[in-house]
This record gives C-alpha cells, sequence and structure tokens, in this order.
C-alpha cells in the first residue's frame, strides 16, 4: 500500500483530527496540506486515533461501512466504500437524548446492523461466507458528524476522520437472519413527526450482507478481520438528515420494530 506520510506526520494528524471530534470544532479537511496523501496514510491515521481512544480506557465495540451506495460512489468517483470504527461513548439507547453541544453538525441516517457469531477474514470474502457468520440483525440509526468545516471534505480526508462516526442508536428488536428479507427490508425516517426518507435495505451495496463481505475485504489489506461477536453498521439506507437541539426522531423498520431519539 502507497503511503506518503511519515510516523511523525501521522501522529499529528490523528491528535489534530481527534481533538476537533473530542472538542466539537471544525478544521479544514486533511488533504489542504498534505494533497499528496494516500487511503494507506488515511487509514493509518484512522487506526492511530482508535489506539489513542483505546488507550485512554475507551472500548471499540463495532465498526461500520459508509458510502455504501452504488450512485453516491459512482458520484464521489470511488470505487469502493470505506470503513471506521465505533467507541463506546458513541452508544446512545433506544429512546435517549443526543447533546447537540458535543458535536458540530450532526446527520442521522438509517441502516441495518449485525452481529457476527463467527469471524470472518478477506481475502475473497463473499455474501455465502457472511450469511454463515451472521448471529442477529439489528436496527440502528447512525449519528454521523464530519469535523470538516461546511460538511466538506474528500473521501481520503473522510477515512482520516473516522468516517465521520460520532454517535448511533440502536434498538431493542432483533431477529434472525432467516426471518427477514434484507433486501427489500423497508425503513421509514420521521423527523418532528413528518416523513423526510424512505429507503430499503438493496440502497447498501444491493444487499447489506455485501457491504460486510467488502468490510472483511478491506481489513484484510491491513492483515486485520472481523472477530466473532463484532457489531457491524452496514451502511446509509437513506439519505443523511440534519438534526438540530429540540428534534426527535423516529426511523420505523419493516418487522423490526422503530428507533428513536431526541436531539438536545
Amino acid at each position: 500500500m502507497n503511503r506518503t506520510l511519515t510516523r511523525e506526520q501521522v501522529l499529528a494528524l490523528a491528535e489534530h483530527v481527534e481533538n476537533a471530534e473530542l472538542q466539537a470544532h471544525d478544521i479544514h479537511k486533511v488533504t489542504n496540506d498534505y494533497p499528496e496523501m494516500t487511503f494507506a496514510d488515511a487509514y493509518d491515521i484512522q487506526w492511530e486515533i482508535r489506539r489513542r481512544k483505546e488507550a485512554r480506557g475507551n472500548k471499540i465495540v463495532g465498526l461500520k461501512m459508509g458510502l455504501t451506495s452504488w450512485a453516491k460512489m459512482a458520484q464521489m468517483g470511488v470505487e469502493t466504500p470505506v470503513y471506521g470504527f465505533l467507541s463506546d461513548y458513541f452508544s446512545v439507547p433506544d429512546g435517549g437524548t443526543v447533546d447537540c453541544s458535543k458535536l458540530i453538525h450532526p446527520k442521522i441516517e438509517a441502516e441495518i446492523a449485525v452481529v457476527t457469531k463467527a469471524p470472518l477474514h478477506g481475502p475473497g470474502c463473499h455474501i455465502g461466507d457472511v450469511i454463515a457468520a451472521i448471529d442477529y440483525v439489528i436496527p440502528t440509526v447512525e449519528v454521523i458528524d464530519s469535523r470538516y468545516e461546511n460538511f466538506k471534505f474528500d473521501l481520503i480526508s473522510v477515512v482520516a476522520d473516522n468516517a465521520s462516526s460520532t454517535r448511533y442508536i440502536t434498538g431493542g428488536q432483533m431477529a434472525n437472519l432467516e426471518d427477514v428479507d434484507l433486501r427489500t427490508l423497508g425503513v421509514v425516517m420521521e423527523k418532528n413527526g413528518e416523513v423526510v426518507e424512505v429507503g430499503a435495505g438493496a440502497a447498501v451495496l444491493g444487499h447489506p450482507l455485501s457491504s460486510v463481505a467488502m468490510l472483511a475485504n478491506l481489513l484484510a489489506e491491513r492483515g486485520e478481520h472481523i472477530p466473532a461477536g463484532t457489531f457491524i453498521m452496514t451502511g446509509g439506507i437513506t439519505a443523511a438528515v440534519a438534526v438540530a437541539p429540540g428534534d426527535n426522531i423516529c426511523v420505523r423498520y419493516q418487522g423490526l420494530g422503530s428507533v428513536s431519539a431526541r436531539f438536545v
């Protein structure tokens, strides 16, 4: 994998980007100063942010995929989605509150999440491997919050910013894989009682489990894999919808109940 940054630059950028998240202030996208940066550099920064959190005692509780719409990839001129990690303090209970003072410009996306019961290794991981490795499915709403000014960024900068990860809300209703058709599973997103987005699972790479297979293959590029018991958010089914203090959101999932939260 091609790299352009020194170890010292990776450490400095990881501190810079993570401080923007922890202190809830925006920054210029990192490629402004390092236009030759590669995806390998960006993932080096992301994994260093992950190491920094673990060193402070935070637990990594899951993984997520981003940019999982074929149309969005074509729009961005890229051929693969990106991934990020989820830290323990990102988790918000269903019906809970999200403190906007700790965020910059939050948006929400409806997602399908899965939990694995067996490890998944790439390269060459495919949807059949994933089906055999899934323990259960759970509805999830992701709150994304890019640290970059005006939500303007390129994909390499997004990877370095842990794929805009900040909070997620999981529903309380789980399902076995054989009891739901993830491709046709419909979602309806409401904000303050009005429908703002609708979608179906097929919006995620044609099938949300294709996203999990791709995650395993991307991790393999760094010699990593998906362990058993991993919580994985497969990517946005709907477009991202901006939220602000005072907003109430509810996302209804076909056969899986609903997920709600209040923004304060």
